[in-house]
Order: structure tokens, then sequence, then C-alpha cells
């Protein structure tokens, strides 16, 4: 059963998923990994069951973010999902939107967007 402070980072860039890891352990939020790529973000997420995602859309691999919620979401359908994205194209947004995202937020990530997506 997932614990409702717990996350999972995917993020293939290892400087913003150690920002990331930052700001989480500053929230009190209890990091359980991270992962780079969508092959091993899917076998983490199922293991640790946490409740909330910090999903990067780009990711190294044949399969994006976007792929990796959407198996999650059928899955562990109550998993929220905050995506993390350099793009605003809305092409890309609307891959987003299409699978029920718990949040988007922009790169650079702003601290208080983050912390405010954790407290909806």
């Amino acid at each position: 059963m997932s614990n409702k402070k717990t996350v999972v980072i995917v993020e293939d860039d290892f400087l913003i998923a150690e920002y990331l890891r930052d700001l989480c352990d500053g929230y009190g939020m209890k990091v359980e990994g991270s992962a780079d790529s969508a092959g091993a973000a899917i076998p983490m997420i199922m293991q640790k069951e946490p409740a909330y995602i910090l999903m990067d859309v780009r990711l190294k691999g044949e399969r994006d973010g976007v792929d990796v919620a959407h198996e999650i979401h059928v899955r562990r359908p109550g998993t929220k999902i905050i995506f993390i994205t350099a793009s605003s194209e809305p092409v890309t947004l609307d891959r987003i939107k299409g699978d029920h995202p718990h949040s988007i937020l922009l790169k650079p990530i702003n601290p208080d967007d983050l912390e405010a997506a954790f407290r909806l």
C-alpha cells in the first residue's frame, strides 16, 4: 500500500533528478528511488508503490514519460503523476493531458509550484 508522502523520480538528467530529490526531502516527502528510463521506472514504481511520481516527459530509450504514465495508470490507477517537461508545445501538452495528470510543471522547476502540486 502506498504511503501518501512517498515519491519516485523519473528523470534522465542526473542533476535535475538530484535537485528534485532535494526539494522533495525539504517538503518531507520520502524519495523511494529514481529512474532514467521507462525500462527502469516501471518495475521500480510497481515494487515501491509510491503515492506520487515526478515524471519527466523525455527519457532515455524508445518510450517516454507519457508511455510510462499510461502503463502505471492502467496498473495502479490511484498513483498521482506530476509531469515535468521543458516543452510547452500543444502536441506534448495534449498527450500529457490525455493521461489525466495530477499536475504539469514546466522546466525550470519553480520550487513553490512543486510544493503546491504535492498539496493538491
